[in-house]
């Protein structure tokens, strides 16, 4: 059986819808493949700048007595740059220095908050209860509150933000 012969306009048009085709693929390649190595070849979180973040100024800061602070914090992953909230228990001391804490509670990640009637730090979840020194009080919580990297300078109180699993009784960074 012979095949039916093919006309050069037919021959040329489906050349054509060939190299169109190919094109089409070799952008959708590029498109997609050089952020996909990108990411391969680069630290899922790049730490540009300084690892401290700004979060207060110490002078408004009132002496043994917490105050959560919300603060903004620039994360990058891979090729996505976003901002993100997160907030810190911060308690300033008599000689200046500060004790900056973790919002989340190291039981189950609540997060707690400071009752001034008590005068502890109360999570609403599970009962868990903290003293102004962080130390577990009573509940299930597995270890005390998780203490933050922080500084003072130039009159301006600086953390390094890090996140801890829940419910161990050691410390462990994620």
């Amino acid at each position: 059986m012979t095949e039916p012969d093919e006309s050069p306009f037919t021959t040329s048009r489906r050349r054509f819808f060939k190299i169109l085709i190919g094109l089409f693929a070799s952008i959708n390649v590029a498109a997609l493949g050089i952020p996909f190595i990108r990411t391969l070849f680069s630290s899922p979180y790049r730490a540009e700048g300084s690892p401290w973040t700004r979060i207060a100024d110490l002078a408004a800061l009132p002496e043994n007595e917490p105050l959560e602070i919300r603060f903004e914090m620039p994360v990058d992953e891979a090729y996505l740059h976003k901002t993100v909230l997160n907030s810190a228990w911060v308690i300033r001391q008599p000689d200046s220095t500060v004790r900056v804490y973790s919002p989340v509670c190291t039981h189950l990640g609540c997060h707690y908050a400071w009752n001034s009637g008590t005068g502890h730090f109360e999570c609403p979840c599970h009962a868990s209860v903290f003293g102004i020194d962080g130390k577990v009080l009573s509940g299930p919580a597995p270890r005390p509150l998780d203490l933050l990297s922080s500084k003072v300078d130039n009159g301006a109180v600086f953390i390094k933000w890090e996140q801890f699993r829940v419910g161990n009784t050691g410390k462990i960074s994620i």
